[in-house]
């Protein structure tokens, strides 16, 4: 299942794949690059693996989207192990973490 987005009024979804790494790059620059949204929401529901590189996606996500005044994105349905590694990270101080 590739990386998809779906926008419904000022939300805009990001749906993962299985793996978030570096494969995914472009695919997830693509799902959020250029869209008209206020929030912004990362669904992890289909993954189980998510590298450095994961984080480096986040991070440069956040950093595009503080140019454009966006601050609001949420990470949701994230499996305990990718929940681990992002509070590990500290990511709970950038995203919103459910």
């Amino acid at each position: 299942m590739p990386i998809t987005s779906s926008q419904q009024g000022q939300d805009l979804t990001i749906t993962l794949d299985e793996s978030f790494n570096f494969d995914a790059v472009e695919n997830f620059r693509e799902a959020y690059s250029d869209k008209d949204a206020e929030v912004y929401i990362v669904d992890f529901r289909a993954t189980e693996y998510m590298d450095s590189s994961g984080l480096g996606m986040l991070l440069n996500m956040k950093r595009y989207l503080s140019e454009k005044n966006i601050n609001t994105i949420k990470l949701i349905n994230c499996r305990q192990q990718i929940k681990k590694v992002l509070i590990i990270s500290r990511f709970e101080s950038k995203f919103i973490i459910t």
